[in-house]
């Protein structure tokens, strides 16, 4: 079989590799869909993860088939649709710095429990959009981290696949108004497309005063302080110190900061201000529960979750896709299909 390897500082090949086989606990899987994440431009930039520097697997956002079921194994069968969890064995995660990738055109899944290793997706959903299912897990769990209750408003920086995902899986949640923000006006569009109720271009409008406006007047910690939005929930999946100080300043008091984004560069922060509007900061890494307590929304929403998938780029191809993936601004989503 074929294998995308990172072989070396910017340099990823694909390399010939043996078809794994399945033993009695075992799965083995024909990758139909594989997402490209910005740590795959991050692992190739470095020359990948040790110990497997200089020979890192890439991919970690599968979709496939099922072909080889162990003996052992119980509630899946050969033919079966299924997403994976690649973080199911922390000792040898696939496509971060485990032994394998779903780069791949197969991938071996050890012990493999449904339900806890992988999952059974019905046969009509895209592979392209069941190669979601890791991102949007990412997504869901920060937004769950924050605890929105049904009455909250919320407003999410960066309208990107978390973004977008956070997007989807607030309104899944049921609060009451979400407002979107970022510069480009294509990702807003598809912010709106997948159910914003409001979306707000930075580039051109007062961002505090238009959550103002759709959100109301919030109390401030500090009378007399400036005009504090009402928004329940700030949610920042763009990185950029921008959108903390934009939401700390419009944080009324009680409000909620969530931060999913990944920052390269500190952010400084006036805590006298969170101290007086008591607002809660709460950081989110990967996805303890959520892997497949998302996939059954994907299930009944995937034409929503398909907007979130800018390009589409077959296996043979999958340098180029890897390169678009790791130009910023070039590509929203890109998923390899094989």
């Amino acid at each position: 079989m074929k294998a995308a390897v990172v072989t070396g500082p910017g340099k990823a090949e694909v390399l010939d590799a043996d078809r794994p086989q399945a033993g009695p606990e075992d799965v083995l899987v024909k990758i139909r869909a594989c997402g490209i994440c910005g740590s795959d431009a991050f692992y190739i930039a470095i020359g990948g993860i040790p110990p497997r520097q200089g020979h890192t697997p890439l991919g970690h956002e599968p979709a496939g088939e099922v072909v080889e079921v162990g003996e052992r194994v119980s509630g899946i069968a050969v033919g079966d649709h299924v997403v994976i969890d690649p973080m199911a064995t922390p000792g040898n995660i696939i496509g971060n710095g485990g032994a394998a990738g779903a780069l791949a055109d197969y991938l071996l899944i050890e012990n493999a429990v449904r339900g806890t290793s992988l999952e059974v997706i019905p046969d009509h959903i895209p592979w392209q959009v069941a190669a979601l299912n890791e991102p949007m897990a990412v997504a869901r769990h920060g937004a769950n981290r924050c605890r929105p209750k049904p009455a909250d408003k919320v407003a999410i920086f960066g309208a990107g696949p978390i973004g977008l995902g956070a997007t989807l899986a607030f309104k899944s949640l049921g609060v009451s108004h979400v407002a979107v923000i970022d510069l480009i006006a294509s990702r807003l569009d598809k912010a709106l497309r997948i159910g914003a109720d409001a979306v707000l271009n930075s580039a051109d409008e007062n961002v505090v005063q238009r959550l103002i406006e759709l959100h109301g007047a919030g109390e401030a910690g500090i009378p007399g302080s400036p005009a504090r939005a009402g928004t329940d929930i700030y949610f920042d999946a763009a990185g950029v110190p921008a959108v903390v100080n934009t939401a700390l300043a419009a944080a009324k008091k009680g409000a909620t900061l969530g931060i999913v984004g990944v920052h390269k560069e500190p952010v400084l922060v006036e805590f006298v201000n969170v101290m007086s509007n008591e607002i809660t900061i709460v950081g989110s890494m990967g996805y303890p529960d959520e892997i497949f307590e998302v996939t059954n929304d994907i299930v009944a929403n995937w034409r929503k979750y398909a907007l979130i998938v800018s390009h589409t780029i077959p296996f043979a191809r999958v340098s180029e896709a890897l390169e678009l993936a790791g130009t910023p601004g070039a590509a929203d989503k890109v998923v390899v299909t094989f």
